[in-house]
């Protein structure tokens, strides 16, 4: 690694801007973009790297039609390989988790949180606001409504019932670690401090680990905005190759997995909201006419690019989720929601080394079922949102990102669980069950019933999951394509529809071929090869900025 740079550098290749100020430039040949195909036909421009678009959907589309042809046996391939990634992996998942979170307290407190990304002299693309409205939105968004309410209810009534041992002496129960049998406070407790364990540093820690290693690879040293390039200490020239080709399909199959997932959670909500307020109906037909019609809301936001596109909608998506939190915050138990908040603060970091133990857990249920999902699900996510967040983090320094990107959200996430959570399990103690028998994807709704103007904060709900719908379908799109042509953050706007069509076309495939069952078993398949490949990148990620001039 050498080649210092200054503010009167050239670009190193197109797509990529130059640092500004010093950054130590890796010394290749390789010029961003040199094995794309690019023509012009119809008056519709491509530039795309050859190898890694057509493999890349080739077999997604190959996937997609075999998943709509054969919905049965699609259904069995899903549930077989989740089942056998929970009972066997799930420790290779919590051990690497644990390891992300370490690495980013450590680079947060150490001497290299004060390099900046994109050169010494770097400044901020966006404001504080719109950055962070970009990063929750893309992080976070429609998992926080989807399970808001469900999560913290359900993590209680399996804590508060106990721990059940079935006839071969192994746990049935879905209670966290030991439960809490009979104690409703206990439970609430530990209910709460799972919840928060699994919105809280662990996946954001996933995230960062990704935006860093690709911010620093591609600002401050010259790569392409691609996975592979957090590869070069490891592979060097290599990586241009076909390794790093096989790297940058295994993170196009795994954002679009990941997106899927949170694409077809949304549209199920989405449509159990209509159904709840409207009447007009939940099955099939109506979720893939709601995917349709907001996967062409999401290409006119893709046609509109970052800044008039993804940009404006996260700014509209985090008012309208400030609004109706406060509108819960307030209208709910309001002094418990706040005590609740610290004590639940409090309970999750008690808790914290039992429930991120790797190791001889008893609570099979709990930590298979739950969170070797939600691992598999923020690490599938992570190449789309680590991407997503590089391009839009460039001039900060490594602490502040980290602080921005790890602490700042858990905190929010926190804040919005004890909300929801607080509301759901009060209405339970008081002696309203509805909630937990309610589907899933109607929680929600069920609860905000209980409230005041209930219709108007449900309707507020559908439009917020379909809004953070469109902003995962629009950067998903925006990150795909920059994979897809070789790490070019400027590539023409149609290979972004495409790749939208696509992911929309995905969740259409999963839902029709198995339900929620299916997305969480692909999200969970894609999720464990890129476990591997983010453990790379904490070495990667040292090594590149242990070489930045600070």
């Amino acid at each position: 690694m050498s080649n210092q740079s200054d503010n009167s550098a050239e670009p190193q290749s197109a797509g990529v801007p130059a640092p500004n100020g010093a950054a130590n430039l890796i010394d290749t040949d390789y010029q961003i973009g040199q094995d794309n195909y690019r023509a012009k036909h119809l008056g519709i421009s491509i530039d795309l790297h050859g190898v890694v678009f057509i493999v890349s959907a080739i077999v997604v589309l190959a996937f997609v039609l075999l998943s709509l042809a054969l919905p049965e046996q699609s259904t069995t391939i899903f549930e077989a390989s989740k089942n056998w990634i929970n009972t066997n992996m799930t420790w290779f998942f919590l051990l690497s988790a644990n390891i992300f979170v370490v690495l980013c307290l450590g680079l947060i407190v150490s001497p290299l949180g004060r390099i900046r990304i994109g050169g010494a002299d770097a400044k901020p693309d966006f404001s504080r606001l719109s950055w962070f409205s970009m990063l929750f939105a893309a992080g976070m968004g429609i998992g926080l409504v989807f399970y808001g309410v469900s999560e913290p209810l359900s993590h209680y009534n399996s804590a508060v019932g106990g721990i059940n041992v079935g006839a071969d002496g192994l746990r049935t129960d879905w209670a966290p670690l030991g439960g809490a049998a009979g104690d409703p406070e206990a439970a609430r407790q530990l209910g709460m401090a799972a919840t928060i364990f699994h919105w809280g540093l662990h996946p954001w820690a996933i995230y960062a680990i990704v935006a860093l290693s690709l911010a620093i690879f591609s600002f401050n040293k010259g790569l392409p905005l691609t996975v592979r390039s957090i590869f070069y200490p490891i592979l060097g020239e290599r990586v241009w190759g076909w390794p790093g080709h096989f790297i940058d399909i295994l993170a196009v199959f795994a954002t679009l997995f990941g997106l899927a997932t949170s694409l077809g959670l949304g549209a199920q909500q989405a449509a159990s909201g209509l159904e709840h307020l409207f009447g007009v109906g939940d099955g099939n037909v109506v979720l893939v006419l709601l995917i349709a019609v907001i996967t062409s809301i999401a290409v006119i936001s893709i046609v509109a690019g970052v800044d008039k596109g993804v940009k404006r909608l996260s700014e509209i998506n985090m008012v309208l989720a400030f609004a109706l939190l406060m509108f819960v915050v307030f209208v709910g138990p309001t002094l418990l929601i706040v005590s609740n908040f610290f004590s639940n603060l409090s309970s999750y970091f008690t808790e914290l080394p039992a429930l991120s133990n790797p190791f001889g857990r008893e609570d099979a249920n709990f930590s298979q079922g739950w969170t070797t999902f939600y691992w598999a699900w923020w690490i599938s996510w992570s190449p789309f949102v680590g991407m997503f967040i590089a391009r839009v983090s460039r001039g900060r320094t490594v602490r502040d990102f980290l602080i921005s990107v790890l602490l700042i959200p858990s905190v929010v996430s926190t804040f919005w669980m004890t909300a929801f959570g607080t509301n759901a399990i009060t209405q339970l103690q008081s002696g309203f069950d509805g909630v937990v028998s309610a589907d899933l994807s109607l929680k929600l709704f069920v609860m905000l019933e209980q409230l005041p103007v209930a219709e108007i904060t449900s309707f507020i709900g559908i439009i917020l999951v379909i809004v953070f719908f469109i902003t995962s379908s629009d950067s998903g799109s925006l990150v795909i394509d920059t994979i897809t042509a070789g790490g070019k953050i400027d590539a023409p706007k149609p290979q972004r529809v495409f790749w939208g069509v696509i992911e929309g076309a995905i969740a259409v495939a999963l839902l029709l071929g198995g339900g929620l069952a299916a997305l969480q078993a692909a999200s969970v398949s894609a999720g464990l090869p890129f476990t591997v490949v983010l453990l790379v990148g904490c070495y990667a990620i040292v090594r590149g900025l242990m070489s930045e001039p600070r």
